[in-house]
């Protein structure tokens, strides 16, 4: 053969190659049916689990694995270990100790000895296992009422395909009644292989650079590893992807933003400025400053400024983001404070109003009550640019609410307004600054994974002039050595809250995570689910019947002698308004109240909080809430009430009795959770990430965040060939996101 036939043919290979790798590669975003063995009721069974795609079938990864080379025996299995355990069923049951609950116990015996399986809410059971079938159980042992015991293991029959895979490890897929692990392990098998060869996005400097494995080689370990040391080495190659891609989606939708649009380079020595910082009745902190010269230094930028300040409660970011609203004023340009509440949007005007009359600064408050005469003055103010700083709630979204030039938008506890609600307000003016503050807790790590394309400082200190809390958690039956110390505070002429849960009609998607949370004293793995977060606010309705009990109670049955009121989310904002004025003017000692006084209300005669149910709550809204009291000369008490007796229940709410400090408490509860959507469900995106921990994987999201960076700044179109598949895959992998949380 020639030579010029030999590089024909061999020309011809590489293109047969090349073509196969791009098949593969686009086969990645076809509908799963593609898949062998995916059927159409297959292909609607996973669609229940968001899988839609090739791809998503692919990133549905193993929740835990099954180490078969640990074939145990029931008489010597070691108690509080993770062991496999082969039996046959000797019986199996279905019982329903509560209403609407069911669990399925099965007694599985060996030679050696029985162990008692109990499977929570999973009454298919009942049709997949009789008695005399071979079946091998994987958990974590106990021994309690007489019996070595397993709660929801893994569970299979040990067929003839079990007894091959003996001495392997065998991935662990999320399931449904409709699809077995079995049956996820063989489509994962098939999605694999109609995937080989695909284009990996990932540069290979930066595969080298942190020693990562190709995507092919992690997706296949991360689902049929042979080793332990297989899957940590694919789960960080992946969770480095994730975080990459996430990354660069936050921040070029922020250049998206700001394209085409000129910035204002604010004035940040200017007359109003020294003027507020003349009148300010306290001295900044050490960190209040150093946040003021981070947002200032901001402002001065001719860049569009994005900047998150994060301060634990009661640390004073209001004080510094008047800074920032008289820059505004001192540019002659306009700035609007937005607030999740009409309380705190008034208690802005409260606070600060004062100190901009001092220092010029002209400003007015804007609601959703506010009079309609006194809104159309506004409005024309507004439009006339003769107001400097407009307070308000969402009322300030209102398509007649048009500024004359708005160069900073503040947006407070701004987790509690959606992408839309906060692009909204910022598509106000031509390309406004943006200044968000929370007093949640964020660590660094989930600050950067859920904010990426912001700039952030922190204030973690309280002033000096604050007397702290004391926490303490109780049983029911302790409830009164709570009241026992309302009423001493009440004597001693201090003021009270009462909290009450949310307790409304749950989202549809989540009623399993309500159901558990209903029966949490059952001691069941899935406990961890039963938290009210801050994120899940939006699928609860304020429903205030509980609280509305729970004051009509207290006020004929405790607290006789004094005026006991209520606060919760339906009222309107007049009513809320003067019960506030009520409760702060001492006229009310009791405020028995939803989470609607969780931020920003200031009180500080207030030194005793009950929050009842507290095991409902997360331990960040739990920490918010207890920084209504302690903010006066008086040390606050607070008393978490709970009926629970569940461990875990109680291990979480102690955590609160040991520290103070919310960032602390923020990576304690970070730590209970499952790998998963950290991001919560108002984050543009947030079901693109599936394996990342921000506990765990500190380091890997510093990394991606300082290499996204860069990554823009030399190609902020990824555009380039390094770059282009890398942009290809943060395109696809979003609008997959989008698609899955809109259908």
């Amino acid at each position: 053969m020639s030579t010029g036939a030999v590089t024909s043919s061999s020309g011809k290979a590489a293109k047969e190659q090349s073509f196969d790798r791009l098949a593969a590669t686009l086969a990645l975003d076809e509908p799963v049916g593609r898949v062998r063995l995916v059927s159409p009721a297959r292909a609607n069974a996973l669609a229940k689990l968001g899988i839609r795609t090739v791809r998503g079938l692919l990133t549905h990864f193993p929740r835990r694995y099954i180490d078969m080379s640990r074939i145990e025996q029931v008489a010597r299995a070691p108690i509080g270990e993770m062991v496999t355990i082969v039996g046959e069923v000797h019986e199996i049951k279905l019982k329903r100790p509560k209403p609407r609950f069911t669990l399925v116990e099965i007694a599985l015996v060996d030679r050696s000895g029985v162990l008692m399986i109990t499977c929570f809410r999973q009454p298919w059971l009942m049709d997949q296992y009789k008695q005399g079938d071979r079946v091998a159980v994987a958990g974590k042992l106990e021994f309690n009422y007489g019996f070595k015991r397993m709660v929801n293991p893994f569970i299979e029959k040990a067929d003839d395909s079990f007894d091959e895979r003996l001495g392997r490890i065998i991935p662990v897929h999320p399931a449904t009644e409709k699809l077995s692990t079995a049956w996820m392990r063989r489509l994962v098998e098939n999605a694999l292989a109609l995937c080989r060869g695909a284009f990996d996005p990932l540069p290979i400097d930066l595969r080298s650079k942190y020693r990562l494995p190709s995507r092919a080689s992690a997706l296949s370990a991360i689902h049929f590893p042979t080793t332990m040391d297989e899957v940590a080495m694919a789960r960080r190659r992946l969770v480095y992807e994730e975080v990459l891609l996430l990354e660069l989606h936050l921040m070029t939708d922020e250049m998206k933003r700001c394209a085409g649009r000129r910035a204002t380079a604010h004035t940040v020595d200017g007359a109003r400025m020294r003027a507020l910082d003349e009148h300010l009745p306290f001295t900044l902190t050490d960190e209040q400053v150093r946040a003021r010269e981070d947002i200032l230094c901001a402002l001065a930028s001719d860049h569009t400024a994005n900047h998150m300040l994060l301060g634990d409660v009661g640390t004073g970011k209001t004080a510094v983001a008047a800074f920032a609203l008289a820059a505004a004023a001192d540019t002659g340009t306009q700035a609007a404070m937005m607030a999740p509440t009409e309380v705190l949007a008034r208690q802005y005007a409260e606070k600060l109003g004062a100190l901009f009359d001092a220092a010029n600064i002209t400003w007015e408050v804007l609601t959703g009550s506010t009079a309609p005469a006194e809104r159309e003055a506004i409005l024309e103010r507004v439009c006339a640019g003769t107001i400097d700083v407009v307070f308000g709630t969402h009322a300030l979204l209102e398509d007649d609410v048009r500024f004359s030039n708005l160069t900073l938008a503040v947006i407070d506890e701004q987790q509690r307004f959606g992408v839309d609600q906060r692009a909204a307000l910022l598509a106000k003016g031509e390309a406004p600054d943006a200044l968000f503050m929370t007093a949640t807790p964020i660590p660094r790590t989930l600050a950067l994974a859920l904010y990426g394309s912001l700039t952030l400082s922190y204030i973690t200190s309280r002033p000096l002039n604050t007397a702290g809390n004391t926490t303490k958690v109780l049983s029911r039956n302790e409830r009164g050595r709570a009241y026992d110390a309302a009423l001493e505070a009440l004597a001693a002429g201090r003021q009270v809250y009462v909290v009450c849960p949310l307790v409304g009609k749950p989202h549809p998607s989540s009623e399993g995570e309500r159901t558990a949370r209903r029966e949490n004293d059952l001691e069941s793995d899935e406990y961890e689910y039963a938290v009210i977060s801050i994120e899940d606010e939006a699928d609860i309705e304020d429903d205030p019947k509980a609280a509305v009990q729970e004051a009509r109670f207290l006020q004929e049955k405790t607290f006789v002698d004094y005026r006991v009121d209520l606060l919760h989310g339906k009222m309107s904002g007049a009513e809320k308004q003067e019960v506030m004025d009520r409760f702060r003017t001492g006229e009310c000692q009791v405020l028995v109240a939803t989470t609607v006084i969780e931020v920003g209300v200031d009180v500080p005669n207030a030194s005793v909080m009950i929050i009842e149910d507290a095991e409902r709550f997360g331990l960040s809204q739990l920490h918010q809430l207890r920084g209504r009291v302690g903010r006066g000369t008086e040390p606050g008490e607070v008393y978490l009430v709970s009926g629970s007796k569940a461990p875990p229940a109680l291990d979480r709410l102690a955590a609160m009795e040991k520290t103070e400090d919310g960032f602390e408490l923020a990576s304690y509860d970070l730590s209970l959770r499952r790998e998963g959507d950290i991001l919560g469900n108002r984050q543009h995106g947030a079901s693109a990430l599936k394996l990342v921990n921000v506990v765990r994987d500190g380091k890997i999201i510093e990394a991606a965040h300082g290499d996204a960076r860069a990554i823009l700044k030399q190609d902020p179109e990824l555009a380039s060939e390094r770059y282009r598949a890398l942009g290809r895959e943060m395109r696809l992998a979003f609008r997959e996101s989008d698609e899955v949380k809109g259908g």
